[in-house]
């Protein structure tokens, strides 16, 4: 692995942590500082629009920017959002500060780092490595992630042993997600010359006089129309939902949702390391699909559960199946788009999916609002199982060395 591809691989890690302690704390947080399940839902969709409107101009602008400057902005929003979660206290103030920061209620990576690092990492390793190297960075991050949500029962511990007010020990959460925030601006100033000189692509000046994608944009905007269908279910049951869904529905306290969600983190990451042998095997695009329908067959069935000890187990075999698609998403989209419309492919794929999950957990808080059943997780898992199947009809004949020929054209 190379210089630049570790710091990457450690930066995505602390976010990693990051996005996992907040993604957990927040609902809770929220709804004790009086908000309901609607605005807590407003909320989290403010934070996934947010996130897609910088995502897309710089994913669009990246063949024109620098990595190092790029890199090392976002991670300054990154601190001011952690600083402006923890000052502010009403609702119209935090939608702000949701809609213009970069604090991920999914635990996953929906943000403004995305197409920048994705679009290097790309260039870091062949083609036939690059499944790994993306499961090794998603690893990170979703491991990562897991020790993250497991901090965020600190707050409740501090309150039971130490007497502290514990809306005050989660609002401190936010200072550390600031604090976090630094240390990867850290690791983004030491990324070599090489990486951070030079425009993200190898396409120099004629590609800085052309349009973003212009040789690739019919099969990215495809496949940006199905990973927005897939990430609007998703928003149905991203992270920060399914723990108010737990709480309404069980009463699951903040602790045993905080370990439920480091074991469905762990579970998620380590089986990404499986989709670079699955791929090789049979295709990326087969990848994606055999592991995605059953984990989302599961999601379906948490909603029936008659109680805790049985949804947990249904929604820990969900986690452990839903990720291992990501490595061979992220691995065919940089293999059927010319190296110089990497980083506009990564955020117009990834912008779509954003703002698709932006509106749903909206939806998702106001059907909990009129009712605790799992109606939110029996529309995620119906609208992502679609996709699946729309994403084999189409794209199973379409290796990627076929797809790059045709995104050409």
């Amino acid at each position: 692995m190379t210089s630049t591809a570790r710091r990457l691989v450690v930066a995505r890690a602390i976010r990693g942590f990051a996005d996992g302690l907040v993604s957990v704390l927040l609902a809770g947080y929220l709804s004790r500082r009086g908000f309901s399940p609607f605005q807590v839902g407003a909320i989290v969709t403010s934070t996934l629009i947010g996130s897609a409107g910088l995502t897309l101009v710089v994913g669009l602008l990246g063949d024109r920017l620098r990595v190092r400057p790029i890199l090392l902005g976002a991670a300054a929003l990154m601190v001011a959002t952690g600083t402006g979660f923890f000052v502010a206290t009403r609702f119209w103030p935090i939608v702000l500060i949701a809609a213009v920061g970069t604090l991920n209620p999914s635990g996953g990576d929906v943000s403004v780092f995305l197409p920048t690092e994705q679009s290097v990492l790309a260039g870091e390793v062949s083609e036939e490595r690059r499944p790994h190297l993306y499961a090794f960075y998603n690893l990170a991050g979703t491991l990562a992630a897991a020790f993250g949500a497991l901090a965020s029962a600190l707050p409740v511990l501090l309150h039971e042993r130490r007497g502290w007010d514990l809306l005050h020990a989660e609002q401190l959460g936010f200072v550390v997600y600031a604090a976090l925030a630094v240390a990867v601006g850290v690791v983004y100033r030491g990324l070599p010359g090489a990486s951070t000189d030079v425009a993200l692509s190898d396409g120099e000046e004629a590609a800085k006089r052309r349009r973003p994608l212009e040789q690739s944009r019919r099969i990215v905007l495809e496949l940006a129309a199905l990973f927005s269908l897939d990430s609007a279910g998703s928003g149905f049951a991203v992270q920060s939902m399914l723990v108010l869904w737990l709480h309404l529905r069980f009463e699951l306290s903040a602790s045993h949702t905080a370990e439920v969600f480091f074991a469905a983190s762990v579970l998620a990451a380590t089986s990404q390391l499986l989709a670079g042998p699955m791929a090789r095997r049979i295709g990326l695009v087969q990848t994606m699909v055999v592991t995605h329908i059953p984990a989302n067959v599961f999601l379906v069935l948490s909603a029936f559960a008659p109680s805790a000890t049985v949804a947990i187990p249904l929604l820990l075999v969900r986690a452990l199946l839903s990720q291992m698609d990501v490595p061979a998403r992220q691995s065919f989209v940089m293999a059927v788009v010319p190296p110089n419309e990497r980083a506009a492919a990564a955020s117009v794929t990834n912008v779509p999916r954003s703002l698709a999950s932006a509106v749903t957990p909206l939806i998702a808080g106001f059907l909990l609002t009129k009712s605790v059943f799992g109606w939110p997780l029996i529309i995620a898992g119906t609208v992502k199982i679609t996709y699946d199947l729309l994403l084999l009809v189409l794209y199973r004949a379409v290796p990627a060395e076929v797809g790059a020929q045709r995104a050409r054209r």
